[in-house]
């Protein structure tokens, strides 16, 4: 029996384009049949971008979605088999669906059976859940196919049925979010249930950013014992080329009320001359070049699927704003940066200077606007309103607020993007200023712990040539620089105390007394986590920002406001 050639198409649409993304799939499947592809895979909703969310909601969005599905069937080259990810509207219900084109037409089409609900899925709220697997059945070959999640539940009725119908290769078609760690558990999940149905299994996922979250790619071919034979880059656009070599002999005869069949004719025979490319098996990125690569192609795609043209980052000399500006050089372009330095009388000169050398070694444009007026300006003009008290942090935070005025007004002048530079440690405690610091369009690195943040600009200075982050900013200990001699530690405990507990508390869920017996000081526990509750409002507030942990604030932690259950007063 010959061997088929089939393609992962790892592409990077944009959710709402349909039409862009039509023809992003065309130009990619005509790329694949000129190699000599017969049967080419997209990602899920590919047709309209994941997620959708409620845009499936409306169904005028759900037609024209369908009539983009027709329009592509008719474009695409008449031998491929091509298997799209789309939103399917049928007797008054919606779908995950991947339907299957081949001849100018739709032969079928495949309904996601497992729904998530969970961390940043809300899929229950919009599809309904399909009813059976589906095979496609051709010339003695049998293909099924998944949806994400289908795969990831080993006992869960798709792949259970799947189990005993001698399938020759297992296609799912994913748009699986990135945080770090994510490729090495993806690829387990899919091993266990290639294992599982004793077949290969080729997963095509979604690459680009969207929004809050990334989708990194790395589509795979496994064997049928698990052994991983090739691997899409990660974090961009790649075309999986890779051939199936059908084990023939008998089939067991398919149970129509436990599968779907849909049978068609065959695959054409490649085109005489085509070099078909050999498996590629793409290196994986180490932890830190993953989550570089996660920030700088989630910057970029807001960026550009918003269609901004700029961006503008307050530059305080900080490790914070020099890594989101030297994140968004390497997206975007120093030509499409720009910086403004705004020094107050507590602003250092080593600070200054900083954050002025790092717009040289960046090559990006830095204005300096020194704020020492207007703050003396709004000090005389608000002291009538509290005669007699004590200078505290409402005069630090108007500090902050006027820099938040400042490059919202550049950003209204010129259009550009702001880009905020609060991190996650400093979020998870509030440790920021409403309308300040806040203030912005895009909170880059709103995910990213502080100690991570040291990890990704001492890794990105090492990344050839001189150093970019100057070496003074991360090796100065953190000062927000809103009173004479402060530091973060004034305010928070030390980063290698602050960090862990909050990983505890926020991304694992555990009480103050578990993390406690972990060896934390009970006092520094309780007071973190009061730290955390105290400020969802904040949060709640503040710009969208890119997931790169297992759980983010917004996209996955969703906590009340109102909230009265006091967790760190328990026990």
């Amino acid at each position: 029996m010959c061997s088929w050639h089939i393609a992962l198409a790892q592409i990077n649409p944009t959710v709402g384009a349909l039409a862009e993304n039509a023809e992003q799939m065309l130009r990619a499947a005509r790329t694949a049949a000129a190699c000599g592809a017969q049967l080419v895979a997209f990602p899920e909703l590919a047709l309209s971008g994941y997620p959708p969310e409620d845009l499936v909601l409306k169904p005028h969005f759900l037609s024209d979605a369908a009539a983009e599905l027709q329009r592509l069937a008719a474009a695409l080259p008449p031998e491929l088999l091509v298997i799209v990810g789309f939103p399917e509207a049928a007797a008054g219900k919606i779908f995950n669906s991947a339907a299957v084109l081949h001849g100018g037409k739709r032969l079928g089409a495949y309904r996601k059976m497992l729904l998530p609900n969970y961390g940043v899925f809300d899929e229950k709220r919009l599809f309904t859940p399909g009813e059976k697997p589906l095979v496609l059945e051709a010339a003695g070959v049998r293909i099924g196919l998944h949806i994400c999640e289908d795969s990831w539940l080993l006992n869960g009725a798709p792949g259970r049925r799947l189990r005993e119908a001698g399938l020759d290769l297992l296609i799912n078609i994913s748009a699986s979010p990135y945080h770090h760690r994510k490729l090495a558990q993806r690829e387990e999940v899919m091993r266990k249930m290639a294992q599982s149905l004793r077949a290969p299994l080729a997963c095509c996922n979604l690459v680009g950013g969207q929004d809050e979250l990334v989708f990194d790619g790395g589509s795979l071919w496994l064997a049928a014992d698990g052994r991983e034979c090739a691997r899409a880059r990660q974090f961009d656009e790649d075309l999986l080329c890779v051939a199936l070599a059908p084990a023939g002999g008998a089939k067991p005869a398919l149970n129509p009320d436990q599968v779907d069949v849909l049978p068609w004719s065959g695959p054409a025979v490649a085109a005489a001359g085509c070099a078909w490319p050999e498996p590629v098996l793409a290196a994986a990125l180490d932890e830190t070049a993953e989550v570089y690569a996660a920030l700088r192609l989630g910057l970029r795609d807001y960026v550009e699927k918003n269609r901004f043209r700029e961006v503008v980052i307050a530059l305080s000399g900080g490790i914070d704003s020099a890594l989101v500006a030297t994140l968004a050089v390497d997206a975007l372009g120093p030509a499409r940066v720009h910086g403004v330095t705004m020094p107050s009388r507590f602003s250092t000169q080593d600070t200054f200077s900083d954050a002025l050398l790092l717009a040289q070694n960046l090559g990006i444009e830095c204005r300096t606007l020194a704020i020492e007026k207007l703050h003396q300006t709004y000090l005389e003009e608000l002291a009538v309103c509290w005669p007699g008290r004590a200078p505290d942090t409402t005069e630090e935070n108007l500090q902050a607020r006027i820099r938040g005025t400042v490059v919202m007004a550049l950003s209204n002048k010129f259009g550009w993007l702001v880009l905020t530079t609060g991190n996650k440690s400093e979020l998870a405690t509030g440790y920021c200023t409403l309308y300040g610091d806040m203030a912005g369009g895009l909170a880059v690195i709103k995910d990213v712990p502080k100690l991570l943040v040291f990890e990704l600009a001492r890794w990105r200075n090492r990344q050839g040539g001189a150093a970019v982050i100057p070496p003074s900013t991360i090796d100065r200990p953190p000062t927000a620089e809103l009173r004479a001699n402060q530091k973060d530690s004034d305010s928070l405990p030390p980063y290698a105390v602050l960090d862990p507990i909050l990983e505890r508390y926020v991304e694992r869920d555990w009480p103050a007394e578990q993390i406690i017996l972990e060896g934390y000081d009970a006092a520094t526990v309780r007071r973190v986590i009061k730290l955390v509750d105290q400020n969802e409002y904040k949060r709640r507030q503040g710009a969208p920002g890119i997931k790169i942990t297992p759980k983010a604030f917004s996209r996955d932690r969703r906590m009340p406001i109102t909230n009265r259950y006091h967790e760190h007063t328990r026990a």
